[in-house]
């Protein structure tokens, strides 16, 4: 009787079919996961957050005045005033270092910026940040 040996190889075919599923499923949804409203943004020369500090607030307030809350449960659609200060109070009860920034469209009124301004101080926000974009990007 022969005795038989055992094939000691690793087939990899199968792995190979399997990464490049999981890549194109990540290439995919890697733009749909761009969080945010489009607004043009200011520019400025201003320094980056600090790489330690918590993720802010982010209020975005388009060219039309519409205003847009990051940590709202829908962010792309707009949120009303009431909401709006409702919704930073609580998160900034729950952790109150969390830093609070305003995106404000290059080419909107310079009132919609401020009513926004205004409705942060209605919710006890102590500083509040305005998001620019570098000056050498454009």
């Amino acid at each position: 009787m022969k005795k038989r040996r055992s094939i000691a190889e690793i087939n990899v075919v199968p792995y190979i079919d399997v990464m490049l599923v999981l890549l194109i499923i990540f290439m995919v949804t890697a733009p749909l996961l761009k969080q945010g409203v489009d607004v043009d943004l200011p520019t400025a020369p201003a320094n980056p957050l600090d790489a330690d500090s918590p993720e802010p607030i982010v209020i975005s307030v388009d060219r039309e005045g519409l205003m847009y809350l990051n940590i709202a449960a829908k962010p792309e659609s707009g949120i009303s005033a009431e909401a709006l200060v409702r919704q930073v109070k609580a998160a900034l009860t729950r952790e109150p270092k969390r830093p609070v920034m305003v995106r404000g469209d290059a080419n909107g009124r310079y009132q919609n910026v401020v009513a926004t301004l205004v409705l942060l101080q209605q919710a006890n926000v102590g500083s509040v940040g305005l998001v620019t974009e570098p000056e050498e990007t454009r």
